[in-house]
């Protein structure tokens, strides 16, 4: 999408309004093509000698012959004869010198663009040897010096009718997330690629749990950067769920009714998570953040058809978190699960009477103190004959501890024995098996429940995104953390770092192209974006996004030319849309 500051007419030869063929799927070609054609100052210039100025030696350019073939094409498409155009020859060269646009396939109009802009400027370049020149850090000088500098070695190396109307200067600042060192750099552009808000933007879904039993699950829906963090998430959740000042989160993934990974790392990137992943938050004391907690994972008898009809003990629901105090006992164990289970409580009609409470005494008092460091081989010994004799019961429930790395090894908890945490282990997690007295007593369907991430609804037509190209601008500048892929080398803590970065307009040229990055890629899927970008036509004002505020050059733009794409990712058609001043050479 190209703009035009400037407001007169080229010398027309003939009236612009010649049309192109195509050959075969170079729409895309074609509608860019256009585009350049109707841009006065490079229509004057290929019409006029350009010849004088190939650079035929440049090791980077074509040897001058791309900008041959661009200027017999542009002079075809501004001759009297309105007979439309075939451009095979500039093809030709296009496949020549980017075997990546060789054949009929469909191609990015904006990539063609790119490429075809570079190329004219390399065999165009007035500068016949380049200079070297070493890029320096700002280290606390001003702005404007820095950024003359930058722009100063840019063109002591390019020179051309392209640098001279299409390229303009942006800022870069990249703050290093540890030692605070900040680094600014000034950057040429030919182009600006601006995101659209949907893109950056990504919509989660997460439950939220309490630990103190004051509240059953609830989902929230929050749209947080897509290049945010573990805490950008989490501040968005606290804010969404109303998180009270002595209350903290601990976020974490669920996977076959068991907790697989905790979101514990402030700086982990959230790009990791999947759409079909399936997140909790717990609401715990803020007092008690780094005490230790106990995991109650929820198991009921089941019959296995691998196990011909046999029952066996299966994990079910979403496992429960509450935190620990500094003495624990088995009674402790069950008093905080009654407590977090209380939004699950069946009402009085849908229970029968049965015995509500856990006696003590029909629990074996076989195991006299519980230590999760003990050997494997004597919770395995266990195991067996510990569940076998309480399956038939009546108790609601019965509590066996767990280890993490073995959750098939179960050691009962008894009511009044201590349970101890040895050295720094700050989880205890713990088996609730639950008896068929107590399922009848709780409703334990919103646990079986969890929301994905995010889900999409197949064949249901959304209302369409719109948005400005004002906030498509805004979100190309707004400061973010950059890739786990693309981390910078911090000079001051010599490492590389996952610094954040930002990026503010610097200088802008005469002729100013906007590409909006419709096309959207993931590892999983690709689409295209069909968001509405209301754009001004005659009047686009960047003054306040522009850096240098004594650029003597006008910071409004008119627009003159647009390349579209109509259609999906699959398959479309490239058109393009330009204003033509003058119908008639007479």
């Amino acid at each position: 999408m190209d703009l035009d500051s400037s407001s007169g007419s080229s010398k027309q030869v003939g009236s612009g309004l010649t049309g192109l063929d195509n050959l075969g799927n170079t729409c895309f070609m074609n509608s860019a093509v256009q585009c350049l054609a109707h841009t006065s100052k490079l229509v004057d210039y290929f019409l006029g000698d350009y010849h004088k100025e190939i650079n035929p030696h440049n090791p980077l350019g074509m040897k001058g012959e791309l900008a041959y073939a661009f200027g017999d094409l542009l002079r075809k498409l501004w001759a009297i004869d309105r007979t439309p155009v075939a451009p095979r020859q500039f093809k030709a060269k296009l496949g020549r010198f980017a075997p990546q646009f060789s054949g009929f396939n469909q191609h990015d109009s904006q990539e063609l663009l790119a490429f075809l802009l570079d190329g004219l400027h390399e065999d165009l370049n007035r500068v016949k040897c380049k200079p070297y020149s070493e890029a320096k850090d700002s280290d606390g000088r001003p702005d404007e010096e820095v950024a003359d500098e930058y722009w100063g070695n840019h063109l002591a190396r390019n020179d051309s009718i392209i640098v001279d109307i299409c390229q303009g200067q942006y800022k870069s600042t990249l703050v290093c997330p540890i030692c605070k060192k900040v680094s600014v750099t000034f950057d040429p552009f030919m182009y600006l690629s601006l995101p659209l808000p949907s893109t950056t933007m990504r919509t989660m879904t997460i439950t939220v749990f309490s630990s103190d039993g004051t509240a059953g699950p609830s989902p929230y829906t929050v749209s947080v950067p897509k290049s945010g963090d573990t805490r950008t998430l989490v501040n968005a959740l606290s804010s969404a769920c109303s998180l009270r000042d002595d209350e903290c989160l601990l976020v974490a993934e669920v996977y076959n009714n068991n907790i697989i990974r905790y979101l514990d790392e402030p700086s982990e990137v959230i790009s990791l998570i999947r759409d079909g992943d399936r997140l909790v938050a717990y609401r715990l004391p803020k007092d008690s953040e780094d005490s230790p907690i106990v995991v109650f994972r929820h198991q009921r008898m089941e019959s296995s058809l691998s196990s011909f009809g046999r029952k066996s003990w299966k994990t079910f629901g979403t496992p429960l978190v509450s935190s620990l105090p500094d003495t624990v006992t088995g009674n402790t164990i069950c008093n905080l699960f009654l407590k977090v289970m209380t939004p699950f409580q069946a009402s009085k009609d849908d229970v029968s009477e049965a015995d509500h409470t856990i006696g003590e005494s029909s629990l074996d008092n076989d195991i006299t103190s519980v230590d999760m460091n003990s050997d494997a081989s004597e919770l395995t010994s266990k195991i067996n004959s510990s569940l076998e004799d309480e399956s038939g019961t009546e108790d609601a429930m019965q509590f066996f501890l767990i280890n993490e790395k073995f959750s098939d090894q179960h050691l009962k908890i008894e009511m009044d024995q201590p349970v101890t945490l040895k050295g720094s282990q700050k989880r205890l997690h713990v088996a609730v098996c639950w008896q068929d007295s107590g399922l009848e007593q709780y409703n334990l369907g919103s646990l079986d429940s969890l929301p994905e991430v995010y889900k999409a609804v197949l064949f249901s037509r959304r209302p369409q995104d719109t948005c400005s190209l004002y906030a498509c601008l805004e979100a190309f500048i707004k400061e973010e953390p950059l890739g786990p892929d693309d981390m910078w080398y911090c000079p001051g803590c010599k490492e590389h770092r996952q610094a954040s970065k930002k990026l503010d307009l610097w200088r802008l040229p005469e002729i100013l192209i906007i590409h909006l990055k419709r096309f959207s890629y993931s590892r999983y899927t690709k689409n295209k974006l069909e968001t509405f970008v209301d754009f001004p036509i005659h009047d686009l004002d960047l003054s306040k996004y522009i850096g240098h505020r004594n650029q003597q050059m006008p910071h409004n733009y008119r627009l003159f030319a647009i390349s579209n794409h109509y259609g999906s990712m699959g398959g479309g058609h490239y058109t393009a849309y330009v204003y033509v001043s003058i119908l008639s050479p007479s």
